[in-house]
């Protein structure tokens, strides 16, 4: 099948339909509604606006999440707006029905309306970049950009999100670092077309800057250190934000999530099918299997999971992981690979290693024998013998790896993320086992198919 074909078979799949269009438009009308009678019953001086992809009619077929923006004068006080916003979305809120406070830079309000889930969130109603005083203040900017941009290019926005999610690269959230759906939309208002960005794939890595708003020309001395600062920091790529050149639009991305996008976009102008949009056959199989027939081993951390938010607590995680990484290392055993996840009470880290048991023995470097350290080190070993000028001695360990872990965590010699750090001290270490919950996650750890490019 050609790759127009393909394109033809998905667009009915992922567009909104006429009913659809009908629901959302009503939705936000009445949500609209609402906001400005609880603005005027509060006194307040305040716009609502929405934002996102219902509000820049980029979102797919099934997908409603509304983003309504609180936009408060820009001479609020910070405090004021955090205290009067929250007051504010919770009586927006308490008209739709069930909701929650969540938190992010500043509190705000997480909603649910027919079935939909509503995100009420208190911002600066500002103009240009220079009046930004919080992290959401931008997206009116954003949304204003990509009505302005977009030309008509909605279903090219679509299937480059569909796409993106179908390969597992879409969202820039901490456990994701993929492709967030603005940076979706830039790509193709860059570059024309859904198949245009695909084509671009290697060329954008190679060409690193991209700079839709002309920063570069207009700000830039600004622009350049936005540039070199996500150059030492070495990202995939480089999307200086169109409406403000200190950001950069793909900071979150990953390399892996750019690579996975490099070879699936590869592979889909080479050989197009719907697969790619909507995820083959999910990949199943037993982690038991995999250990045999590798010959590895897998010792699975569990522990309670801390109270933090996920973008605190997986790099969190992922520190820790590759302070068991290094310390086991030291201790002579290979850590092949590690992964951590969590689930809503449990934490755990997953590490692959080469053996269970070490050598009983260990060898042990010591100083020259004439110097101070020399003495001391002659003091506190049993058996002692000279090497030209050094001395070395016997030292008896721990050759089980589950003894080793133990006694590492008991001297805090593993470096870990503060947040999970006495957690750790607790948790119960699993060999070649794992609950029935993770057997999925385990599987898919250990043969690699959740990140195998030739899948």
């Amino acid at each position: 099948m050609d790759v127009e074909a393909v394109l033809q078979k998905v667009l009915p799949r992922i567009r909104p339909t006429d009913e659809e269009r009908a629901f959302v438009e009503g939705l936000m009308r009445k949500l609209k509604g609402i906001a400005e009678e609880t603005i005027e019953s509060l006194g307040l001086d305040v716009k609502p606006y929405f934002v996102g992809s219902l509000a820049k009619d980029t979102y797919l077929a099934g997908d409603h999440d509304v983003d309504l923006f609180l936009a408060f004068p820009l001479d609020t006080p910070l405090k004021e707006l955090r205290e009067r916003g929250l007051e504010l979305g919770r009586g927006i809120a308490e008209r739709l029905g069930s909701y929650e406070i969540a938190y992010a830079e500043h509190p705000y309000v997480r909603a649910r309306y027919k079935g939909v889930k509503v995100d009420i969130v208190p911002c600066y109603d500002v103009e240009s970049w220079r009046d930004v005083k919080t992290a959401v203040d931008r997206s009116i900017l954003h949304n204003r950009w990509v009505i302005e941009n977009l030309n008509g290019k909605n279903d090219e926005v679509r299937l480059l999100k569909r796409f993106l999610k179908g390969i597992n690269a879409y969202g820039s959230e901490i456990y994701i670092r993929g492709f967030s759906g603005y940076l979706a939309e830039i790509l193709v208002i860059k570059y024309g077309s859904f198949l245009e960005v695909l084509k671009n794939a290697d060329f954008m890595l190679r060409q690193k800057v991209i700079d839709p708003g002309n920063w570069l020309k207009r700000e830039h001395e600004i622009a350049m250190r936005t540039v070199r600062r996500e150059a030492e920091a070495d990202r995939p790529l480089i999307v200086i934000d169109p409406v403000d050149p200190r950001r950069n639009v793909a900071a979150n991305l990953s390399w892996e999530r750019y690579g996975v996008f490099y070879f699936r976009a590869h592979q889909f102008l080479e050989n197009p099918a719907e697969e790619f949009f909507f995820g083959g056959a999910k990949k199943s199989g037993s982690y038991l299997s995999e250990l045999r027939r590798k010959g590895t081993h897998l010792v699975t951390l569990m522990f309670q999971k801390p109270e933090l938010v996920d973008d605190v607590l997986l790099p969190q995680l992922e520190r820790t992981a590759r302070g068991f990484e290094k310390a086991l290392t030291r201790e002579g055993f290979r850590v092949l690979g590690w992964k951590v996840g969590y689930s809503k009470e449990k934490a755990f880290i997953m590490i692959e290693t080469d053996r269970i048991e070490r050598e009983r023995v260990l060898i042990k470097q010591g100083p020259e024998f004439f110097t101070e350290r020399g003495w001391d080190f002659y003091r506190k070993n049993e058996k002692i013998w000279l090497v030209g000028k050094r001395l070395y001695a016997e030292k008896k360990v721990s050759s089980f790896i589950l003894d080793v872990l133990s006694e590492l965590v008991e001297k805090n010699q593993v470096a870990s993320g503060k947040g999970v750090r006495d957690f750790i001290k607790r948790a119960e270490a699993l060999l070649d086992y794992v609950p029935k919950d993770l057997e999925e996650f385990a599987y898919l750890f250990l043969s690699r198919e959740d990140g195998n490019l030739k899948g």
